[in-house]
């Protein structure tokens, strides 16, 4: 009998232990990080930031994103769900409407109005997102009782993670250096919100320039400061350090220095306190997305001390983010993933200048080929509606008109864009399948595609080719230099562990809603990372 009182004792110690949950979940995307910026700068990380996440938590090694194009709406949307653009439908940051042929912005809403400034930046929701997130899932499965704070720069890094129930969703707008929201989510700012908003501290930030944080000569793992492969901000005449920030619209350039990352933090700690996240008797979300990282990579380029600076930054603000939940939350009471919403090619011209492959591709000068082409065919008519992202979406509605095949159309582009430099693949997005592509190339592509709002025909590049950029860097190829990305657990009793083994992107969302024991998001198809 004692023995039966004792095991039932130790079930029932299990069980309540198996039941309880993190008071808070917080998740930090990190915009345009490569998997190897975790290792790249190792050594000049300090202990609680990077280093602590990836020495007592879990790193996935090999973690990829399953689809193209590679982009922070799509990213972030992929990563909240748990599924891909063919399922959730954002496709990409902008994409033309198939059956209308207008253009469309991801969160896009005129049905709404701007909540904190008297801008237009405000016109925004979640419901172009035909799925439920890992946040709506955690809010439905405690009654929605729980809270739900996402914060980013960018308006989609915010209102695609927060879902379609967020209490709130806030982002940047460099009108006035505010944050902001919409009516979507509530009818005026927080108290506490417009305190901060007063505080100016985007243009404080600004007044303090920029240089680096270390000796410039310590930047060793970078290329040299004043390099021709960057781009030049504010009034600068080169592109080097010190950065003195000043210049006309200076609050929008404003994202494109590690400050934004600063701002983030500085916001997402008054957020944890004035809305009391983890402390509700539930298990809360702050969903963070560090947009600076982006912005700072696309202007000077991956292998810039800009970039190397910005990671330096970020890691103390994750330290400080860490030792914060620490302290208010308490060690294992939370649980943090983090991870990126895509990566980023090197810039052309750089590789090229080490004898690697690499070159910029003429989306002008190919477009306007391929409708002289379809001019000379079928008359002058309007056949392309318009290229995003590599994708050439048709006028159907002419193609019905003059009875003109699809088909037709595709093999006069595929024979203009096969002349064209840096070409690698012409494919039908409704039959990817069919393509002489490796199986992991078709199924990238099949995942990305969406039959509302992908385009007709899609244009693969060779790797390191990319349209648009002269300086700087660009992403959203299928190519693993885009697909690679950071996945760290951290907190909540985990364990230290590296997997190697491949996961996906999609994995994230099912692997969290398996721990917290809760559905999974509407239109998972990932994994259960073991």
């Amino acid at each position: 009998m004692k023995k039966l009182f004792i095991l039932t004792l130790t079930l029932l110690s299990l069980s309540a232990t198996a039941q309880k949950k993190p008071a808070l979940v917080v998740g930090i995307v990190v915009d345009q990080m490569r998997y190897e910026y975790l290792y790249k700068y190792f050594d000049r990380y300090s202990d609680k930031g990077f280093k602590r996440l990836m020495r007592e938590g879990i790193n996935c090694t090999d973690n990829h994103y399953n689809y193209a194009p590679t982009v922070t709406a799509a990213g972030h949307a992929s990563i909240y769900t748990g599924s891909v653009p063919a399922i959730h439908g954002i496709v990409e940051n902008d994409w033309i409407d198939v059956a209308s042929g207008k253009k469309v912005y991801c969160v896009d809403d005129s049905t709404v109005i701007t909540v904190g400034s008297n801008s237009k930046a405000g016109l925004m929701s979640p419901r172009n997102l035909f799925t439920s997130t890992i946040t709506d899932q955690l809010k439905m499965a405690q009654n929605y009782r729980s809270k739900t704070i996402a914060i980013s720069l960018k308006d989609r890094g915010s209102i695609i993670p927060g879902g379609h129930t967020a209490d709130a969703s806030y982002w940047y707008d460099s009108a006035d250096g505010f944050w902001i929201s919409s009516t979507f989510y509530m009818k005026e700012l927080p108290t506490w919100v417009q305190k901060f908003n007063q505080e100016g501290r985007p243009q404080k930030y600004l007044n303090q320039g920029w240089n680096t944080l270390y000796p410039i000569s310590t930047y060793t793992r970078s290329a040299e400061d004043n390099s021709p492969y960057e781009g030049k901000i504010g009034n600068e005449k080169t592109p080097t350090f010190p950065h003195e920030l000043k210049g006309d619209n200076m609050l929008e350039v404003f994202r494109k220095t590690p400050y934004g990352n600063n701002l983030i933090k500085d916001f997402a700690l008054k957020a944890l306190e004035e809305e009391k996240l983890g402390k509700n008797g539930t298990t809360d979300f702050l969903a963070l997305s560090f947009s600076s990282t982006d912005y700072v990579g696309h202007a000077f380029g991956p292998q810039s001390i800009e970039v190397e600076d910005t990671y330096l930054r970020l890691d103390q603000d994750i330290a400080e983010i860490l030792t914060y939940l620490d302290t208010k939350i308490g060690k294992n009471q939370y649980l943090v993933f983090l991870t990126a919403d895509h990566a980023v090619a090197d810039n052309h011209d750089y590789v090229k200048s080490k004898r690697m492959p690499g070159g910029s591709f003429n989306t002008e000068k190919a477009v306007n080929e391929a409708k002289a082409a379809l001019i000379k065919e079928f008359g002058d008519i309007n056949l392309i509606v318009g290229v995003e992202n590599n994708q050439i979406y048709l006028n159907h509605a002419n193609l019905d008109k003059f009875q003109i095949s699809k088909a037709a159309v595709g093999k006069i582009l595929e024979k203009t864009y096969k002349n064209q430099p840096g070409f690698a693949e012409f494919v039908n997005m409704r039959e990817v399948n069919s393509s002489p592509l490796p199986t992991i190339y078709r199924e990238i592509l099949t995942n990305g595609y969406n039959q509302a709002r992908s385009g007709d025909f899609m244009y693969l590049l060779r790797p390191q080719w990319v349209s648009g950029y002269k300086t700087g860097a660009s992403h959203s190829t299928v190519y693993a230099y885009d697909t690679h990305v950071p996945l760290l657990f951290f907190g909540w009793n985990l364990k230290p562990r590296e997997i190697s083994q491949r996961t996906n992107i999609s994995d994230i969302s099912s692997t969290l809603a398996n721990w917290l024991k809760i559905s999974e998001p509407t239109g998972s198809v990932g994994k259960v990372i073991q």
